[in-house]
């Protein structure tokens, strides 16, 4: 087996960006928005003491996380305990490799393709990596030895399953008329014709609801639910194990933010793309760069900005619906996952499906 030395280094340079973006601007950046944002709905100040605006509120967060002593419950499972936090964030940290960030790019002669795994099987791996999410929740209640614990992560086991059966039927109505498992095809399909949002609305709104449901998200948090469960799932955690509960939900959000905004918005199309490409180019070479090196360059850059602005209001959708919405009861919720939101995502596939048959997408 050869290593091409190029594109070792493209996918590093592919996975330093997204990291950079999860780790980053993850649980840091949101911890802070969803505080202060919380606090301007609720006429309140939020955290305003540590740096301006209460900027570094997140780090001293992280430095109480780090130094915050740690205890396993006497009569825990140790091994699965110690396991679950681990498995709560590896989903979050290995979907990203299939949701593409701008364009295929040329450079150096070669097709550089903005995705860190370019693998013809694309949502199938993250819709796999995606779901070994509830094994986290499962392990943490079970392992805890506390029955509220252990009644969030049967909350969390039903949630799931339940939610991600509507939430795949509407990803899969969405690779139909673009007749490829790649999501940059997808969204090459949405920029020759329309962004899916338009034909597929209903399909949308399953995969937007699901979404809070796989999230764990107020309405949806019953696997939590501090009111009734003390935290649920979590409840025995504390320290840095907590903290990487707490980083895998934003996480996680962020990648089904940006899925969404790759199946539904056009991903990185945007009009005057290559204007604006053309413009950011120069900036990153300080023009010492060919020509077709700057416009791939201002391209990629182009792609990133763009996804990433799209994926940071749907990112604010989730805080505003937060602070927005009561909790639903259990029942209510089982009931919407498989009485209304199954039913509705199969008739979703069902129609685009005909439409694409019949030559209408």
């Amino acid at each position: 087996m050869t290593f091409d030395r190029f594109e070792i280094l493209a996918t590093a340079a592919k996975m330093a960006i997204w990291l950079a973006i999860l780790l980053g601007l993850g649980a840091p950046i949101w911890s802070w928005v969803e505080r202060r944002g919380s606090a301007m709905m609720q006429d309140r100040p939020g955290p305003n003491r540590v740096g301006p605006f209460g900027l570094l509120q997140a780090i001293a967060d992280a430095v109480k996380f780090i130094f915050k002593e740690t205890l396993i419950p006497a009569k825990a499972d140790k091994p699965l305990y110690l396991m679950a936090p681990a498995l709560a964030i590896i989903p979050a940290l290995t979907t990203y490799v299939v949701v593409p960030l701008g364009p295929t790019l040329e450079l150096a002669g070669r097709q550089v393709p903005m995705i860190v795994s370019p693998a013809d099987t694309g949502v199938l791996l993250l819709l796999a990596l995606s779901s070994m999410g509830v094994y986290s929740l499962v392990l943490a209640g079970y392992s805890s030895n506390n029955k509220w614990s252990l009644m969030g992560s049967m909350r969390a086991s039903a949630q799931l399953i339940s939610y991600e059966l509507a939430l795949t039927l509407s990803v899969v109505a969405t690779l139909l008329p673009a007749e490829s498992l790649r999501l940059d095809r997808v969204v090459e399909y949405q920029i020759a014709h329309i962004w899916n949002v338009v034909p597929q609305f209903l399909g949308f709104l399953v995969f937007l609801i699901a979404s809070f449901a796989e999230t764990n998200r107020l309405p949806f948090d019953l696997p939590e639910a501090e009111s009734e469960l003390v935290g649920g799932y979590h409840t025995e955690y504390g320290g840095m194990r907590f903290a990487l509960f707490f980083m895998g939900e934003y996480m996680a959000m962020m990648v089904l933010s940006a899925l969404c905004v790759t199946l539904f918005f056009g991903g990185w199309s945007v009009p005057g793309f290559d204007r604006i490409a053309a413009l950011l180019g120069p900036v990153i070479t300080f023009g010492q760069a060919s020509e077709a090196t700057t416009l791939a360059l201002g391209k990629g850059l182009t792609g990133i900005l763009v996804v990433g602005a799209k994926s940071t209001a749907m990112m604010f959708f989730f805080v505003w619906v937060r602070w927005t919405f009561p909790r639903f009861r259990y029942d209510q919720l089982m009931r919407l996952g498989w009485k209304v939101l199954l039913p509705l995502a199969i008739v979703n596939l069902l129609a685009v499906a005909t439409m694409t048959l019949a030559g209408w997408l």
